[in-house]
C-alpha cells in the first residue's frame, strides 16, 4: 500500500475547488432539513429509504455516461465505503441533536486529522505554521462545540468521530480510489448506507428500545408508518446528496486532500446562513470566533500544504 500512496498523481486544484465549493452549498442547505426529517422517522428508515430514491438516480448518471458502475478494485472501494457510510451515520445523528453549526465544527476535523494522518502514517513532513493551524483549528472548534467540562457526554463527541472517519475516507478516495470511476464511488457509498439503514431497521425490530419523540428519538426509532410528513425531505437529501456527493468525490480525486479539505469549510458559511434564513438559528459572539478560527486554520494548512511546511 506504501507503494500506492506515495505514487504521482495528476492534480486539477481549480477543478477541484470549484467543484467542492458548489457542492457545499448544496449540501449547507440540504442538511439543515435532518431536524425535520427527525421528528418524524429514525435515522436507519432515513439512510435506508434515502439510498432506495438515490438508487435510479446513480444508475441514471451512469447510462448518459458520467461513469461506469463497476470498480476496478473493489476492495478499495468497499473499505471506502464502509468508513465513509459509519462517518455519515454519526454526522447524521448529530444533526439531529444540536445546531447545524455545532454538528459542522465536529465534521471539519477531518482537515486537521488529515494532516496529523497524513504526518504519521504517510511520514510527510509538517512545519511549524502547520502545527499552529492545528492548534488554532482545535481552539476554534471548542469554541463552537463549547463542551461543558462538568456535563460532558458522548453526544459532544458524535460529530468530532464523524470527522476522524470522514477524514480517512478522504485519504482514501484519493490514494487508493483516484482511477475509480466516481459513479463506482458514489454507487458504493449509497449502497452501503442503504445497507446499514436495513440492518439498523432490522436490529430495531428485534431489539425494540424505548419511543423517544422528536430529534431526541432519531437514532433510536425503528421503522414509523406512514411517513408522508419526512418524505418531500428525504426526496430532497436524496436528490441534493447525489449532487453534492458526485462534486465531494470528483473534487478529492481532482486534488490533494489536505489541500481540498479546506474549501469545506465554505460549508460552515452557507449551512449557518441556511439555518439563520429558515429557521432562526444564531450563533454566539464566541461561536463566530470559533468558525473563523476554524477556517484561518484550513487556510493556512491549504497554503503551506504545498511546500510542506
Amino acid at each position: 500500500m506504501g507503494r500506492v500512496m506515495s505514487q504521482d498523481i495528476a492534480t486539477r486544484p481549480l477543478a477541484a475547488a470549484a467543484y467542492m465549493v458548489a457542492a457545499m452549498v448544496i449540501i449547507g442547505g440540504i442538511d439543515n432539513t435532518i431536524q425535520l426529517v427527525a421528528r418524524d422517522i429514525g435515522l436507519w428508515q432515513f439512510h435506508f429509504v434515502r439510498a432506495l430514491m438515490a438508487a435510479p438516480m446513480v444508475l441514471a448518471l451512469s447510462l448518459i455516461g458520467l461513469g461506469v458502475l463497476r470498480p476496478q478494485r473493489l476492495w478499495a472501494v468497499v473499505l471506502r465505503s464502509v468508513v465513509l457510510a459509519v462517518s455519515m451515520l454519526f454526522y447524521f445523528s448529530a444533526l439531529a441533536l444540536m445546531p447545524i453549526a455545532q454538528a459542522l465544527a465536529g465534521l471539519f476535523t477531518s482537515p486537521i486529522f488529515i494532516l496529523i494522518i497524513t504526518a504519521v502514517f504517510l511520514r510527510q513532513k509538517i512545519g511549524p505554521w502547520r502545527i499552529a493551524a492545528v492548534s488554532v483549528g482545535f481552539v476554534g472548534i471548542l469554541l463552537v462545540l463549547q463542551p461543558d467540562p462538568a456535563n460532558l457526554s458522548l453526544v459532544t463527541l458524535v460529530p468530532v468521530a464523524a470527522g476522524f472517519l470522514y477524514a480517512l475516507s478522504a485519504l482514501i478516495t484519493r490514494h487508493l480510489c483516484a482511477n475509480e470511476s466516481t459513479m463506482s464511488l458514489l454507487a458504493g457509498m449509497w449502497l452501503t448506507l442503504g445497507t446499514m439503514g436495513a440492518l439498523g431497521l432490522v436490529a430495531l425490530s428485534i431489539w425494540p428500545l424505548e419511543a423517544v419523540p422528536g430529534p431526541d428519538g432519531f437514532v433510536t426509532r425503528g421503522w414509523v408508518w406512514p411517513m408522508w410528513g419526512a418524505m418531500p425531505w428525504v426526496l430532497l437529501q436524496a436528490v441534493g446528496s447525489v449532487a453534492g456527493v458526485y462534486m465531494i468525490i470528483k473534487a478529492y480525486q481532482l486534488g490533494e486532500p489536505s489541500q481540498v479539505a479546506v474549501f469545506e469549510y465554505s460549508v460552515m458559511i452557507f449551512g449557518p446562513l441556511y439555518a439563520l434564513a429558515f429557521f432562526g438559528q444564531t450563533l454566539g459572539p464566541l461561536q463566530m470566533v470559533g468558525v473563523g478560527l476554524i477556517m484561518v486554520a484550513g487556510v493556512i494548512i491549504a497554503l503551506r500544504s504545498g511546500g510542506g511546511r
